[in-house]
């Protein structure tokens, strides 16, 4: 009897983060708080367990990860929840049509991951105008879930992260006073 798909559950519950209540801000503020939110690393550790895993069912749309510099103030919220939701979307869709097992398993923590991500930039309090997207960036579809983990994990750490630099003047940082 093949253990794969039973250890890769019991893998991806042991990983699982709670839900944690916070605001949007302290995503943006804690360091720690991102690193421990993603799952980039346990879903691809993962996938290596899995065999049947890496071909998907259906096409998965890879969300553009490039950064067009000259139209990223006006509209960089935005580019990435678009970004997000188009993942997620697919992800969705994929799994309608994933056969039970350690596949449907890891499309299943890929969009919660996504998901979470999407709550966190759709309720950060942002003011202004949110920008027309001006900048063509081609993405294709693919059914390789590594393409699929790689991408995402580029969104992360490329987009996201410019993202989290525009936003840390907001962070406060209480320092005790001391009387001298």
């Amino acid at each position: 009897m093949d253990l794969r798909p039973i250890f890769l559950l019991i893998f991806l519950a042991a990983g699982e983060v709670g839900n944690i209540q916070a605001r949007p801000i302290d995503f943006v503020c804690d360091d720690h708080a991102r690193r421990d939110m993603n799952t980039l690393k346990k879903l691809e550790a993962a996938m290596s367990v899995c065999s049947s895993s890496a071909s998907l069912p259906s096409p998965i749309q890879l969300p553009c990860v490039k950064i067009h510099k000259a139209s990223w103030d006006k509209k960089s919220v935005r580019e990435v929840q678009s970004a997000l939701e188009m993942l997620g979307q697919d992800v969705r869709a994929t799994m309608t049509v994933s056969q039970p097992g350690c596949q449907l398993s890891l499309l299943q923590q890929l969009e919660h991951s996504v998901s979470n991500y999407l709550h966190v930039v759709t309720h950060l309090e942002i003011t202004g105008e949110v920008g027309k997207q001006y900048f063509f960036c081609p993405s294709k579809r693919t059914h390789n879930m590594g393409l699929v983990l790689r991408n995402f994990g580029r969104l992360l750490s490329g987009k996201l992260e410019w993202l989290v630099a525009e936003l840390k003047d907001r962070c406060q940082v209480e320092r005790p006073t001391t009387n001298i």
